[in-house]
C-alpha cells in the first residue's frame, strides 16, 4: 500500500502525532478533537486506507456494510468491545489494539479508586473546597481501612494481576480471584486463592475489583443479584468497562446500603452519567483516566504505529485481534 490515507479520530499525544506526520504524508489529524460521530466514522471507512479510532468511537456492524476502503483499524486502547471485530474481519479489515503498555498505569488507577472510596477522599475534598470543613474531630468522615482487608479480583489477566500485587505487597491484602479462562496464572502472589465462581469472590472480598473485558458475555456481569452477594461493608471497583456493571442496580445498591461504596472510572453509557449516580457521596467517579499518563498514552500511540508499520510492510501485527 503506497502512501496510505490515514484518519486519526481524536487528538493523540503531540509526539505521536508528529511521528505520524513524519512517516505518513497523507495523515489527517483531528486538530479540534471533536468526535467524528457515526457519519464521520462511516466516511472515514469509505475514504481512508487506515483508520485509527479510540475507545470512545462506536463502530458497530452496520458501519462495515457495503464498500469500504479501509484495510486497517489501529485501536488506541486495549479494550475493543466498541468495535464489531467480526464485521470488520468480514469486510477484510485487520484490527489491532494496545495491550501491555497500560497495565501498570491502569492498575494504579484501580488502587486510587480503592483508596479514595474507602477513605472518603472525594467527599472530603468537596467539603474542604466548599468551605464546609469546621476542623478535626474524632467522628468526622470516618472511612474504612484498606490494609489487611481481602481483595477480590474478577479477571486475572495482566491488569488484574498488577492490582493484586499492589494490594498484597503494598497493603498486606489477602487475595481471592476468579477467572473463567482455564489457565494457571503466573501471578507470584503468595497465598492468592483461586475460586471456582465469581460468587465466592463477591461473598468473601472487602474490595471487589473488576478486570474482565466488556461485552463477550460480560455485559451486566455485576447485576442486582451479584451486588446482593457482597458484604454490606464491601466496595466495588470498576476500571474495566462500563457495561460490565448494571448501573441502575449499582445505584440502588449504593442507596440502600447493600454495599458500602463504589469507585468507578468507566460507565455504561459514558460520557453520560446519570444525576442519581453523581449525587451519591459513597461513589467515587473518575472520567475514564485508567491509562491517562503522558508516558502511557505516548507508548499506546507508538504501539499503534508499530502495528501499522508491520501491516504496511507485510508482517503480522503483534497486537492483532481480528
Amino acid at each position: 500500500m503506497d502512501e496510505p490515507v490515514i484518519v486519526v479520530t481524536r487528538r493523540w499525544p503531540e509526539s505521536v502525532e508528529q511521528e505520524l506526520a513524519r512517516r505518513f504524508p497523507h495523515v489527517q489529524l483531528n486538530a479540534d478533537d471533536v468526535p467524528l460521530g457515526r457519519d464521520g466514522l462511516r466516511a472515514a471507512l469509505e475514504q481512508a486506507d487506515v483508520v485509527l479510532p479510540t475507545v470512545s468511537d462506536r463502530l458497530p456492524a452496520e458501519l462495515f456494510e457495503g464498500e469500504v476502503r479501509t484495510r486497517f483499524l489501529g485501536n488506541f486502547g486495549v479494550g475493543y468491545n466498541h468495535i464489531d471485530v467480526e464485521a470488520a474481519a468480514k469486510a477484510g479489515i485487520v484490527v489491532t489494539n494496545t495491550p501491555r503498555v497500560l497495565t501498570n498505569t491502569t492498575a494504579d488507577t484501580a488502587m486510587t479508586l480503592m483508596l479514595m472510596v474507602a477513605r472518603r477522599a472525594g467527599e472530603g475534598e468537596r467539603e474542604v473546597r466548599a468551605g464546609r470543613w469546621t476542623g478535626w474531630r474524632p467522628t468526622h468522615m470516618m472511612g474504612a481501612d484498606v490494609t489487611g482487608k481481602t481483595l477480590g479480583i474478577l479477571g486475572m489477566g495482566r491488569i488484574g494481576v498488577a492490582v493484586a500485587r499492589r494490594g498484597h505487597f503494598g497493603f498486606g491484602m489477602p487475595v481471592v480471584f476468579y477467572d473463567p479462562v482455564d489457565f494457571e496464572p503466573d501471578h507470584g502472589i503468595p497465598g492468592a486463592r483461586r475460586v471456582s465462581t465469581k460468587e465466592e469472590v463477591l461473598q468473601t472480598a472487602d474490595f471487589v475489583s473488576l478486570h474482565m473485558p466488556g461485552s463477550s458475555g460480560n455485559t451486566h456481569l455485576i447485576d442486582a443479584a451479584a451486588l446482593a452477594q457482597m458484604k454490606p461493608t464491601a466496595f466495588l471497583i470498576n476500571s474495566a468497562r462500563g457495561d460490565v456493571v448494571d448501573q441502575k442496580a449499582l445505584i440502588e445498591a449504593l442507596k440502600s446500603g447493600t454495599i458500602a461504596g463504589a469507585g468507578l472510572d468507566v460507565y455504561e453509557n459514558e460520557p453520560q452519567i446519570t444525576q442519581e449516580l453523581i449525587e451519591l457521596d459513597n461513589a467515587v467517579l473518575l472520567p475514564h483516566l485508567g491509562s491517562a499518563t503522558l508516558e502511557t498514552r505516548t507508548a499506546m500511540g507508538m504501539l499503534v504505529l508499530d502495528n501499522l508499520q508491520d501491516f504496511l510492510e507485510g508482517r503480522e501485527p503483534s497486537c492483532r485481534v481480528a
